[in-house]
């Protein structure tokens, strides 16, 4: 198992103020930045493009963890690599050609993620794990911040960990939807070495540096 990797979702921050957003979940020590792309089409509701993570470029030196939930996201993978996208992460229920996109985003210059709905089951992944370079679990279904973990989740988790093992090289295993302290623990036992976290972190009290200082002790817990 590799350390966990916090990646603050800039889904729940200000708007108005992305850029401090970035610097200081950087200066809390989060690896991962996670934009959370919607189209109004593939979920229900619109956020940003690539004009947003090619503004943030700059601001930040973390890793940008794109995740596209939007129709036909083949024809986006190219204007968020050049944004400036490290990982583009796409969902088995919106791509025909789901291997072609995979290698389409190794081939732009960004590690390919793949996600699956709360509802999706695992066997996809068993055509597709040479393509992976990490896999999201959804634990809530997508669309919206600030949404109660589905406990359902963790034996899925669980058996993705022992489908990833089994990859000719390691594969991130990222999960998303109500992760806080009260569930990171559990999901990082269960094998999720990535924790996506918007509210938790951008909504704490006490800021979001204690926030991702939360997380980090949680899935230390475990």
């Amino acid at each position: 198992m590799r350390p966990v990797t916090i990646a603050p979702s800039l889904l729940s921050s200000d708007f108005a103020a992305f850029g401090e957003a970035a610097r200081a979940c950087e200066r809390a020590g989060a690896e991962y930045l996670h934009f959370d792309i919607m189209d109004g089409a593939f979920v229900p509701n619109i956020t940003f493009g690539p004009g947003v993570v090619q503004a943030l470029r700059g601001h930040s030196k973390a890793v940008f963890d794109v995740h596209l939930m939007i129709e036909h996201p083949d024809r986006w993978i190219e204007a968020f690599a050049e944004a400036g996208a490290d990982i583009i992460t796409i969902h088995a229920e919106a791509c025909i050609h789901l291997q072609r996109a995979l290698s389409q985003i190794r081939g732009a210059g960004a590690r390919a993620g793949l996600s699956l709905n709360p509802a999706t089951p695992l066997d996809v992944l068993d055509y597709i794990l040479d393509d992976l370079d990490l896999l999201l679990i959804m634990t809530v279904n997508p669309g919206f911040g600030g949404q109660h973990f589905i406990p359902a989740m963790l034996p899925k988790i669980e058996q993705a960990r022992q489908k990833l093992d089994r990859a000719p090289r390691w594969v991130d295993l990222e999960v998303d939807g109500g992760i806080a302290s009260n569930t990171a623990t559990d999901v990082v036992r269960a094998g999720a070495n990535v924790l996506v976290a918007g509210s938790s972190v951008f909504g704490h009290p006490d800021g979001p540096a204690t926030g991702v200082a939360a997380l980090r002790e949680a899935a230390s817990a475990a």
